[in-house]
């Protein structure tokens, strides 16, 4: 079945960007992200439905005045944390949010936030170490910041009263909610009961059925997920049945229709680019980080192709299931072990997690990928302090630590460069801007803007 097969070609570019739309916002709602929106996915509902079950194995559901994209999960990602108003949601607000969740969904139609609040205060009570203290203002903002969350998606309109005020002094002020069952009910269906699930990996996608042809078709959805969420794929990184289809022309040409983004293939992987603002996450982009990033990205690629240099030491990064197990370690550390979850799970027994196929290593001729220690990384931004400390601004000028440690951290977002004790492993995709020339502007304004030379 050819993507698209029923969409006029005068209408393609049309819905190519609903496409877009709902793989960036896998809920929307009357009024998130915005008002076209859900009426553009409803208009197409039944070309997406087929489409996308297609292409990724998602399943999407429209019902009353929302619309959900049902995915799958096939790993951890610590790159792109749910925000509120551009913050990243922490360990607590996560929390908050998932309780709430349930308090609004055993509501009415109705509820002030102190009632909202006292609800999942008695619930955060019976989860050790995380309570929910109405006297402590930093719970209270926690706690605020979770409905707003809501309150952005339309899950919760305010009929009167201010959130923030309340934060501030909960006993002169009170805020009154209307409650959208349509949007509760699309948010709070868990596929299964959490209290039930032993560790964050049982959580995860596991392949269905065992037969060739399931199994083939496992591993086409893989592939082009992996495509439409990580900033780029290596074939180092898969294993082999995903390795063919990322190989394939199939691939290429069906999600270039699909979603009118341009696939880039190299050898050692590839890569969706987003030429029309698909995520809000975009490098090269604006602001001190992206911009010192950027430099030591142009730093390093010329320190791995520089014939009179030292040869730089190959170290093979850790492989992604290597990664993903650290990342699984990390949240099930933060499992409560006391309280209303230890005594759920008690008398349960797990099975173990099937393990991950073998990854073969694709790595060239030479094991590894070229290593480059924190002290070359120091080295380079004192440098380019130097050079452009004024374009930076006084409070990195400051701190350039700080800087260096935000920028390399986002490079490893971006999978330009893989951390590993004492220094960063240098991945394939940094070659493509091995010729940057980055030109900032001595600024008394905050900006600062680069000409970029990309290499081929």
């Amino acid at each position: 079945m050819r993507v698209a097969e029923n969409v006029p070609g005068f209408e393609l570019a049309a819905y190519q960007k609903t496409v877009r739309a709902l793989l960036r916002h896998p809920l929307m709602t009357a009024v998130y992200p915005d008002d076209r929106t859900l009426r553009a996915v409803r208009r197409w509902g039944e070309t997406l439905q087929a489409d996308l079950v297609e292409m990724f194995g998602y399943r999407l559901e429209m019902r009353g005045h929302t619309a959900r994209l049902v995915r799958v999960q096939d790993g951890l990602d610590a790159s792109r944390p749910a925000t509120v108003r551009d913050r990243p949601l922490d360990r607590q607000r996560y929390a908050y949010l998932a309780l709430a969740l349930s308090v609004l969904g055993r509501a009415g139609i109705q509820i002030t936030l102190g009632e909202m609040a006292d609800a999942v205060a008695s619930d955060a009570s019976r989860i050790s170490g995380l309570g929910l203290d109405p006297d402590r203002y930093a719970d209270r903002r926690a706690f605020v910041d979770a409905v707003m969350w809501l309150e952005d998606r339309g899950a919760l309109r305010l009929a009167d009263g201010s959130a923030s005020s309340w934060a501030s002094d909960p006993t002169w002020a009170e805020a009154l909610y209307d409650i959208a069952r349509d949007v509760i009910h699309a948010l709070y269906r868990p596929n299964r009961v959490l209290q039930h699930i032993g560790s964050v990996g049982w959580l995860l996608d596991r392949p269905v059925g065992t037969s060739e042809n399931a199994l083939r078709r496992a591993a086409g959805h893989r592939a082009r997920r992996l495509l439409v969420e990580r900033p780029v794929v290596y074939f180092a990184e898969t294993d082999p049945a995903v390795r063919n289809h990322l190989r394939s022309s199939a691939i290429v040409e069906d999600l270039e229709r699909l979603t009118g983004l341009r696939v880039e293939r190299r050898a050692e992987g590839v890569l969706l680019v987003d030429t029309v603002g698909f995520t809000d996450a975009r490098f090269p982009g604006t602001g001190a980080v992206t911009q010192a990033a950027l430099l030591l990205l142009g730093r390093m690629a010329d320190r791995v192709i520089d014939p009179d240099a030292r040869k730089l030491p190959r170290v093979a990064p850790p492989t992604h299931a290597e990664r993903q197990a650290q990342l699984i370690d990390l949240v099930d550390r933060g499992l409560p072990a006391a309280g209303v979850f230890a005594e759920a799970t008690a008398d349960l027994a797990y099975a173990e997690l099937p393990e991950e196929s073998d990854v073969e290593e694709v790595l060239g001729d030479e094991v590894g990928y070229p290593f480059v220690s924190d002290s070359f990384l120091r080295t380079a931004m004192k440098e380019l302090m130097a050079q452009y400390g004024t374009a930076f601004g006084e409070r990195w000028r400051a701190d350039p630590n700080r800087l260096r440690t935000e920028a390399v951290e986002m490079l490893a977002d971006f999978r330009f460069v893989e951390p590993v004790d004492g220094g960063v492993v240098v991945l394939p995709l940094t070659g493509r801007y091995r010729n940057v020339d980055a030109k900032l502007k001595r600024r008394r304004a905050p900006a600062a803007l680069f000409n970029l030379k990309e290499g081929t």
